[in-house]
């Protein structure tokens, strides 16, 4: 039996499916059901408004529609913060600018790794040679 603390209120519980407790599991389920009342209400939402309204976390809020529970089909103004740095999104974890920020990070992060090892390698093989040449000359 796999127990563990609740992350949101610190109960100890048996782990099953879920990573909350069972009576968490329950105001979050309450908490999902006044987002998507107050959704069919006033589809024009957008999430501060969501958030204010109904009294649930943005992220809480988030976390629904990643997961498919509130869809962002029905809600054509509705759209979630970027993990990275937070411009409202309606699809992926963060925005096209973080993408390509990090793209080009990478990109770069790349390029020295293999000028680095260019670099290693030539210094290891030309002292390889030079100690190489030593023995050879006596």
């Amino acid at each position: 039996m796999n127990l563990d603390n609740c992350p949101r209120c610190g109960k100890l519980f048996a782990k099953n499916f879920r990573d909350v407790c069972p009576s968490c599991m329950r105001d979050i389920d309450k908490e999902y059901e006044l987002c998507a009342n107050y959704l069919r209400e006033f589809k024009g939402s957008i999430i501060t408004e969501l958030s204010d309204a109904t009294g649930v976390s943005i992220k809480q809020i988030t976390k629904f529609i990643r997961e498919g529970r509130i869809s962002m089909v029905n809600a054509p103004n509705l759209s979630y913060p970027c993990e990275s740095c937070g411009t409202l999104i309606r699809e992926n974890h963060i925005c096209d600018t973080c993408r390509i920020r990090l793209e080009k990070d990478k990109k770069k992060m790349l390029q020295d790794l293999a000028q680095k090892d260019t670099l290693n390698r030539s210094q290891f093989s030309s002292g390889a040679y030079k100690g190489m040449d030593k023995y050879k000359g006596k």
